[in-house]
């Protein structure tokens, strides 16, 4: 399925292929909670990172995360966003090269509605985030065994 993707202000639009579309998972954790707002969490999708065809790309920075870990570690995950209006647009890791995160809230392009979620790092979740964990969802207090790409073939979801 062919995404299409936009910041806030629109310096920056973007398309990539993905074929695991369902926004399945929602993260709490503090990085995701702190850098897009909202909820206290934010959900990702899983896209091919050699399609991402961007515009504006001269208005696309990146923010690595401070890891909580003692040290003055750096995540190596690269978090996108405009620097005009703050959109948060999408993550990329340097140890899964192939594979892009965007987020669901820059995608413009209708999203099929997933029969179920994953809830991940809810150990992480604000106090005041309150998680709606419908009956069939899966939750975890970190991170699932379960990768997007095998949870979208475990459903049957995964599109071309």
């Amino acid at each position: 399925m062919k995404l299409a993707g936009s910041c806030h202000c629109k310096a920056i639009t973007f398309t990539v292929q993905s074929s695991h579309p369902y926004p399945f998972n929602i993260c709490y954790c503090s990085i995701c909670r702190k850098t897009q707002g909202g909820g206290g969490f934010v959900v990702n999708l899983g896209a091919d990172a050699c399609t991402l065809v961007i515009q504006g790309q001269d208005n696309v920075s990146v923010y690595r995360a401070k890891l909580d870990d003692g040290d003055d570690a750096v995540s190596p995950a690269e978090r996108r966003f405009c620097r005009l209006c703050s959109s948060s647009l999408w993550v990329w890791d340097q140890r899964w090269p192939d594979l892009l995160h965007p987020f669901a809230s820059a995608i413009d392009t209708p999203l099929p509605v997933p029969p179920e979620r994953t809830h991940l790092m809810l150990s992480s979740a604000a106090s005041w985030a309150m998680p709606i964990v419908k009956s069939g969802d899966l939750y975890f207090d970190e991170y699932p065994e379960e990768s997007i790409a095998q949870w979208h073939d475990r459903l049957g979801l995964t599109s071309s």
